[in-house]
């Protein structure tokens, strides 16, 4: 059993072995191993020159970062906690996002940004947030998530073959949540929405790390007799919705559940497209369920805020009243 957090250190290290051009640069990647570990032991295996501490200036990790990918390397950026990444946000989106554009196609950005995001820690401000939502609204930027260890290993390697800027968000309360992984081939593919457990009766999509509190959603719903399938997203852009489409015409209710505030947050456009394309399959409104749109709380107040089990049940049961 491997965690979150292992795995993708595991993943890490095989890009870093399979591909010299890999390297990894962060506040305290290097000896440290970061400050959730995922990096723990990289730097005495690949040297100082791979594995590289910065300064504690994300707007020149990121601006190093677009050097060296023009010159052929291909970065792996960590952002130590989301509310961190602000200062790099006009480097990502003004530079990152857009050179492959501005030179018509000529210049490649294989970066990836690490960002290990969403509350439940306890921690303190800017240790919290859920900031998906800017990134994936910047057209030239891939945006993914995991929500468990084999993704976590396979996705992150994905990532880094890709060649164009991805952002990488890790869920990090679940960093410490264990299961197998399969080391032999990828059963996904980067930007491929998973279906986590099928069901009849009601879509029930999520990703990052309310996928847990959707299983367990799905299984407190089973006892009452109803059918929930749950759905990761993994990709937050491109949305690979296919699947959610044909999930949705065959349940006819759907509810969307994320961490950050349902506010335009990425439950509104799913919600519009589902809309859009399985209207006359529908039996409810689709339903969301996030954060709430306030600053994000103290931690003793963090469990009233973050979408649980009783707040998910009963957007379900509101689902099922119409």
């Amino acid at each position: 059993m491997i965690t979150i957090g292992k795995a993708i250190n595991m993943g890490l290290r095989r890009a870093l072995t399979e591909d010299p051009k890999v390297l990894v640069m962060g506040e305290d990647v290097g000896k440290l191993g970061g400050v959730f570990r995922v990096t723990e032991n990289l730097q005495s295996e690949f040297g100082e020159d791979r594995i590289i501490d910065t300064p504690l200036a994300e707007s020149g990790i990121l601006g190093t970062a677009i050097g060296l990918a023009l010159r052929g390397y291909r970065p792996v950026c960590e952002i130590q906690f989301d509310g961190f990444v602000y200062p790099a946000f006009d480097q990502i989106t003004s530079q990152l996002a857009k050179m492959h554009s501005r030179s018509l196609g000529t210049l490649k950005l294989p970066v990836v940004v690490r960002i290990p995001y969403g509350g439940g820690i306890g921690a303190v401000e800017h240790h919290s947030e859920s900031n998906e939502t800017y990134f994936a609204h910047t057209a030239g930027l891939r945006v993914v998530t995991c929500s468990n260890p084999n993704d976590a290993y396979w996705m992150i390697q994905q990532a880094i073959q890709s060649d164009d800027p991805v952002i990488f968000f890790e869920p990090k309360r679940r960093y410490w949540d264990k299961a197998e992984i399969d080391e032999a081939a990828p059963s996904l593919g980067l930007h491929e929405t998973r279906t986590v457990q099928e069901g009849n009766d009601l879509t029930l999509i999520s990703y990052g790390p309310t996928v847990r509190t959707a299983i367990e959603v799905a299984a407190v719903c089973a006892k009452e007799g109803r059918s929930v399938e749950v759905m990761d997203l993994r990709t937050l852009s491109p949305l690979d919705l296919a699947p959610v489409f044909e999930s949705a015409q065959k349940t006819g209710r759907v509810v969307i559940l994320h961490e950050a505030p349902t506010f335009l947050g990425l439950g509104a456009e799913i919600a519009s497209q589902i809309t859009e394309e399985c209207f006359y399959s529908l039996d409810a409104p689709v339903l969301r369920v996030g954060g709430f749109n306030v600053p994000y709380p103290p931690a003793r107040l963090e469990e009233h805020y973050l979408p649980d089990l009783d707040r998910t049940l009963d957007a379900i049961d509101r689902a099922f009243a119409f």
